[in-house]
């Protein structure tokens, strides 16, 4: 397994740990599955020539591209979901289609070679459909169980079907308001390089 950044100094999250790179983006070998994780950083990627110029020679050879969360907006402003049906957060999910990115409401959301995952708690849905896939069921219904994945929570508000809509509609509009911009200026990019290479975005 590789962590691929720009660098391989430490890399402060947030919420003020660090997570340290094992390669390069320059050095890291071609990826059997490519995967980026969601978070307010897959919005930063949109600006980032070197890192999704990176994502797209992977995703030419990886066996699977993947993400979870937001992470499928860096995934979709490479180009690499155009016309594909695909999931996220919950409360950006929606924007995913401008970039002609079919959204799709569910947990996990396979399309050929692509497979996203939506919010957190889904990436262990997410990482139990992708072992199937890569080790079959046996194996992927054994490490369900080594895990004792049985989720049972407390209240049946974990999802915007069965949460309140009030909340559900804050929750898209803070959303909205805060990376909408950012993801139609992304779109529009990604749009007219295509367009310079006479492709389809």
């Amino acid at each position: 397994m590789h962590l691929a950044w720009h660098e391989t100094a430490p890399v402060v999250t947030d919420c003020g740990w660090s997570i340290v790179p094992t390669t390069t983006l320059a050095d890291c070998p071609p990826a059997d599955i490519l995967f980026v994780p969601g978070g307010e950083g897959a919005f930063d990627l949109f600006g980032d020539d070197v890192a999704l110029g990176f994502l797209r020679r992977q995703a030419a050879s990886a066996r699977w591209v993947t993400s979870v969360c937001t992470g499928s907006f860096a995934l979709a402003a490479a180009g690499l979901l155009t016309g594909k049906r695909a999931t996220s957060h919950w409360a950006s999910l929606p924007m995913l289609a401008e970039f002609g990115v079919v959204p799709v409401a569910e947990r996990v959301v396979v399309d050929g070679a692509v497979v996203t995952g939506a919010k957190i708690t889904s990436g262990i849905d997410f990482a139990l459909h992708l072992a199937a896939l890569e080790c079959g069921e046996d194996l992927a219904r054994w490490v369900q169980l080594a895990l004792e994945y049985d989720p049972a929570p407390p209240f049946n508000h974990g999802s915007p079907r069965t949460a309140d809509p009030e909340t559900v509609r804050r929750g898209r509009k803070r959303a909205r308001a805060s990376r909408l911009l950012r993801v139609q200026q992304a779109a529009g990019r990604l749009a007219q390089d295509a367009g310079q290479r006479g492709v389809a975005p």
